[in-house]
């Protein structure tokens, strides 16, 4: 009985809201993963307008953040409020990334380019992307995965 008692007061903690900041909150999803059942991806956690369910990481957290975090559902990078329309563009860019290297086994970037920048161009000639977003992506050696991050 008193353990039930306790876990009572657990869950009702749990719904106590702070200020995490983004480390946390990427530490708490890598958790999530990490202990999810077989079958269930960290793509789980990212509502339709990229904010993050923080229902589910409420164990993890032992709360629920003051303000929103998004996610990529393609790339599962984490990003602040001010950031929030990068996972949706990147999710975009990073689909039409795919559906051209299936097309045409190349990557959509300028011959030549050492930063690997995504060709909105390419992507656009292909009927891939209809619109341009505001912001650069990457091309990066893991698995063609882009980036909103600049090569060094």
């Amino acid at each position: 009985m008193f353990k039930w008692r306790k876990n009572k007061e657990n869950k009702e903690n749990y719904n106590v809201t702070s200020n995490f900041d983004i480390e946390t909150v990427k530490k708490a999803v890598r958790e999530f993963a990490d202990q999810a059942p077989k079958g269930v991806t960290t793509r789980t956690l990212v509502k339709d307008d990229h904010s993050i369910d923080f229902d589910l990481l409420k164990p993890y957290l032992k709360g629920i953040p003051e303000q929103n975090f998004y996610m990529s559902k393609e790339t599962y990078e984490i990003f602040e409020e001010k950031d929030k329309i990068i996972p949706f563009y990147l999710d975009m860019i990073q689909f039409a990334v795919d559906q051209y290297v299936n097309m045409y086994q190349k990557l959509p970037i300028t011959q030549g380019d050492p930063y690997r920048k995504v060709s909105y161009l390419l992507l656009e000639k292909s009927n891939l992307i209809h619109e341009r977003p505001d912001i650069d992506f990457y091309i990066t050696n893991d698995e063609y995965l882009i980036t909103h991050k600049k090569p060094r």
